[in-house]
């Protein structure tokens, strides 16, 4: 598989991820029946898509990729979606996050190009 598709898929897993994340907050504690089996399906295709991509990615890389946008992916729902504040140090946290899978991406020789 060439490393765009890899990545594709990789992107998709992330996506699902936070798919079934935002469905975990709407299910308020699993209370409501559709958020949660939205959420288990989610979860279930992201890690497929996930195990996937170890086939090829090195699970250290695929997961530092998957978790940091992942975290930035959710606080974006979060502030958009279910109205959380974001104050300046979590910004800037989040920065550093994205700068870190950029470095990982653009310098290491351990991911997959």
């Amino acid at each position: 598989m060439n490393p765009a598709m890899l990545y594709a898929v990789l992107v998709a897993a992330i996506v699902f991820e936070v798919l079934g994340t935002s469905a975990m907050q709407a299910a308020q504690h699993f209370t409501r029946l559709v958020p949660t089996l939205i959420m288990v399906v989610c979860y279930a295709i992201a890690f497929y898509f996930l195990s996937y991509t170890l086939r090829v990615i090195p699970v250290g890389i695929a997961y530092a990729i998957w978790s940091g946008l992942g975290i930035v992916l959710i606080s974006l729902a979060g502030y958009f979606v279910f109205g959380q504040k974001l104050d300046l140090a979590a910004v800037l946290g989040l920065g550093l996050i994205i700068a870190g899978v950029v470095v990982l991406n653009v310098f290491s020789k351990s991911t997959f190009h």
